[in-house]
């Protein structure tokens, strides 16, 4: 392999090599140079042993167009697949993907175990995204700490090589079962087609690692793994203190035995998010709007009604809007306003070059759940009759809570890109109805759309309930 690949070679006329950073038994892993997009990228050659044999180069192209196809804040990207021939004809097949900067999870894992919340946080992420895959019909089969990168942005799921679609043989052409002992589902020895919880089991043995310090069922052979699963004794996280009860319950339906038992990826990830969010999600205030709302002049004081003075000694008074200055606040301020908090997400981001990929910064620290958030106001819900608006709301307000709280989630992962767009082009809409019937259909239809998306999975159980408090609020202030 050395003799073909060296520092500065390139790869179809686009890739040049810069440093070897990694290698295993069937592939080198290259930092190189996309001189077409003018960017630092990964490149995962395949041993050339490996290439000659055109069994191995579907692997790989399939592990590229498995990967490809999910779109994930917790999935590495997979840019491109090819294949070049050198004049001697040997074939070199390789993976671009995103270069990633941070720590193997394995490595993290020789300190210790995590801290709890910091180990909920990565198994919710990783759940999420093999959520992402399972909805695919793709199943990753080699889910372990060595395939979890922890970044800045949160863990990221990788090396598909070994993926495959739900229901085909979970075995190569020679009876083996491929995957880390250790990590992998009892089924799978016995050949059972791959299925989803087959990843599930590899989530509660990583989760468990994580919490503990060591997998469950410790093998380095088949052999171990049979004679471990053998045994009498079953795993228990008693022994991890502050543990909350539904994430040791979710983790060890995970080690079920029968697969039919255990929870899905997504069941996993929300029991996972409710743990790391606050107890009462509407006593916290979400980060305002990146867009500062321009200023709403108080309306003048009609003359003919001068305010009396205050007694001696008195604080000052609160100034009161007249009722209908306040209904043109609520019926024009929003409708001309709002939309100026809103920007449009239909337009693509422009990205300069760069020489690394490109990374959003999260608004959440790694190991943290939701973006940490500041106590506002206690705001008492109306016992009865029409909702009663919080003291010093007012439409834009609402509508800044709503907008902030789709800002956070897109950058936490737990609100999917194109939901994102949806729910602020249907909170433009509320923002910008007149008359009571029209805002509340549209704000109804906001409501319904949080519900239906929680439901299927592309936002969180935390992050959809507190969408919906705020757009009840909304609701409550243009009422």
């Amino acid at each position: 392999m050395k003799a073909t690949l060296h520092a500065g070679r390139l790869l179809a006329r686009r890739y040049r090599l810069v440093d070897q950073i990694g290698a295993g038994g069937m592939s080198v892993i290259w930092r190189a140079r996309d001189e077409v997009l003018d960017r630092v990228v990964a490149v995962k050659v395949l041993a050339p042993s490996l290439a000659a044999d055109a069994r191995f180069r579907d692997m790989v192209r399939e592990e590229a167009r498995s990967a490809a196809q999910l779109v994930h804040p917790h999935v590495t990207a997979v840019h491109d697949y090819g294949e070049t021939v050198a004049p001697d004809g040997s074939i070199t097949s390789f993976v671009v993907m995103e270069l990633l900067s941070g720590e193997e999870l394995e490595h993290r894992l020789t300190e210790g175990p995590l801290p709890w919340p910091q180990a909920v946080e990565t198994g919710a992420q990783v759940a999420e995204a093999l959520a992402a895959a399972h909805r695919l019909g793709i199943v990753h089969r080699d889910i372990t700490p060595s395939n979890v990168m922890m970044t800045r942005v949160g863990a990221k799921v990788l090396d598909f090589g070994i993926a495959t679609r739900v229901g085909a043989p979970d075995e190569d052409e020679d009876g083996g079962t491929f995957g880390t002992p250790a990590y992998v589902a009892p089924e799978r020895l016995d050949g059972a087609p791959a299925q989803p919880a087959t990843d599930v089991y590899s989530l509660g043995v990583l989760l468990f690692e994580t919490l503990t310090g060591q997998p469950p069922y410790p093998a380095d052979t088949w052999e171990e793994l049979s004679a471990a699963l053998a045994g009498d004794a079953a795993p228990t996280l008693d022994g991890v203190p502050g543990l909350p009860a539904p994430v040791a319950e979710i983790c060890l339906r995970c080690l079920a035995r029968d697969p039919r038992r255990r929870p899905t990826a997504h069941q996993v990830a929300a029991v996972l998010r409710d743990q790391l969010l606050p107890a009462d999600p509407q006593a916290a205030t979400m980060p305002a709007a990146t867009v500062p709302l321009p200023a709403v002049p108080a309306p003048a004081r009609p003359a003919a009604e001068p305010a009396a003075p205050a007694p001696a000694g008195a604080p000052p008074r609160p100034r009161a809007l007249p009722l209908v200055a306040a209904g043109l606040v609520v019926v024009t301020g929003a409708a001309v306003l709002v939309p100026a908090l809103m920007r449009d997400d239909t337009a693509p981001p422009r990205v300069s070059p760069t020489a690394g990929p490109v990374v959003v910064p999260s608004t959440v620290p790694p190991g943290a759940g939701t973006p940490a958030t500041t106590p506002g106001p206690t705001r008492r819900p109306p016992e009865t009759g029409t909702p009663t608006p919080p003291v010093g709301s007012d439409p834009v307000e609402a509508a800044q809570r709503v907008d902030g709280l789709i800002e956070a989630g897109l950058a936490a992962g737990q609100i999917r890109t194109d939901v994102g767009v949806d729910l602020r082009n249907l909170l433009r809409n509320a923002t910008a109805a007149t008359g009571d019937g029209a805002q509340t259909a549209a704000v109804d239809r906001l409501r319904g759309k949080i519900a239906d998306r929680r439901r299927e999975g592309s936002i969180s159980p935390g992050y959809a309930r507190q969408l919906d408090a705020a757009a009840a609020e909304l609701a409550a202030v243009r009422t």
